[in-house]
């Protein structure tokens, strides 16, 4: 199984919950993972109700079986110093720099530098190992840039090193590209079952494969029960207006032919948006990549609704077969959605350290 997991997707898809929802599923039954967060916007922060995190590796959740959820903000300007103290022995005069404005004019400027500080980060902290041996974190699950930038976020590196022809930065972005390029990563696009995000997750999928990034999966996020049978999809899209009123009269329903028009729209609504999401299935089907599917949750994405949708993510062979590598195509995995709401409250299958959250699902995207 692929040790970085990178998560994408186009805003406003929730690829922040669902990269939280993944790091809990990957750290089920005792295992460590590391979320991590690149865009400085403290999206992890305020899934899990917990104050900004810091340039520093946090315990933020505990995940059914014991096992540790930790979460890191990486800060380019900060990178660079470790970067700076880890292959020039320049800590002291690399602080002396960042009071200067050096630092920030060169994670700011530099083409590139930027996102190979950053990178190079998640990789440093999937490689650590512990004096034992084994490694620090079973798992790094990167919450990275929308899918519009994965891309050339993640071939920065190969940029760099074509640059630098030789000494530290040349070697650093190479193992870095070689590591981004192994099986030891997978990019996942979050998408939902709409035109727009699909046709972005397909555009993204191409040029991730263009570039011989590894794709994982296309996760289908927010997916809606279908309520209603054939037949009653059916009856919701042609002129039934007589029908419903008299059974609504019947049955009994006080005010029932006042009912008729607005609940005849919803049905129809319903059935156009069960339409939509069948027709975008079918585009995801011919990418040729497998997916995820998870629930759309009502009532937002609360500490409750992370622990849900990683149970949803385990059901689905998320830590116990691959979860990503090189996609070679094939069917969903996922199917229909067994989903319907949130229930809020305390998780029973885990527990956060930072209190109740109060994110939408498809916030931080």
């Amino acid at each position: 199984m692929s040790r970085l997991q990178v998560v994408s997707g186009k805003g406003g898809t929730g690829k922040t919950t669902v990269a939280a929802a993944l790091a809990l599923a990957l750290a089920t039954e005792g295992k460590r993972t590391l979320l991590v967060e690149v865009e400085g916007r403290q999206g992890i922060a305020q899934l899990f109700e917990t104050e900004a995190l810091p340039y520093e590796e946090r315990k933020i959740a505990v995940a059914p079986g014991g096992g540790e959820v930790f979460a890191l903000a990486i800060d380019a300007e900060r990178a660079l110093l470790d970067y700076l103290q880890m292959f020039y022995k320049l800590g002291g005069a690399g602080r002396a720099l960042k009071k200067l404005g050096a630092i920030d004019f060169a994670t700011t400027i530099a083409p590139g530098v930027r996102d190979v500080l950053l990178t190079g980060k998640a990789c440093e902290a999937v490689r650590r190992r512990e004096k034992q041996g084994g490694f620090t974190y079973d798992h790094v699950v990167m919450d990275a840039p929308p899918t519009g930038r994965i891309t050339r976020f993640l071939n920065v590196n190969d940029e760099v090193a074509g640059l630098a022809r030789i000494g530290p930065i040349h070697h650093q972005a190479q193992a870095i590209m070689g590591f981004l390029k192994s099986p030891d990563t997978a990019v996942h696009l979050v998408t939902l079952l709409e035109e727009m995000p699909v046709q972005e997750t397909a555009d993204g999928i191409a040029e991730l494969r263009a570039t011989g990034l590894p794709v994982g999966r296309a996760i289908v996020n927010m997916v809606r029960p279908h309520v209603l049978d054939e037949a009653a999809l059916r009856a919701a899209s042609g002129a039934h207006r007589d029908a419903v009123a008299g059974a609504l009269v019947s049955a009994g329903v006080k005010d029932g032919a006042l009912l008729v028009d607005p609940l005849l729209d919803e049905a129809a609504e319903h059935a156009r948006r069960v339409e939509l999401e069948r027709t975008q299935r079918a585009v995801l089907d011919t990418i040729g990549v497998p997916t995820y599917e998870l629930p759309f949750l009502g009532d937002g994405a609360d500490i409750a609704g992370l622990y849900r949708l990683a149970r949803a993510l385990r059901a689905q062979g998320v830590g116990e077969q691959d979860t990503g590598g090189q996609s070679t195509g094939g069917q969903s995995t996922g199917g229909q959605s067994t989903g319907g709401q949130s229930t809020g409250g305390q998780s029973t299958g885990g527990q956060s350290t930072g209190g109740r959250g109060t994110g939408r699902q498809g916030a931080g995207a």
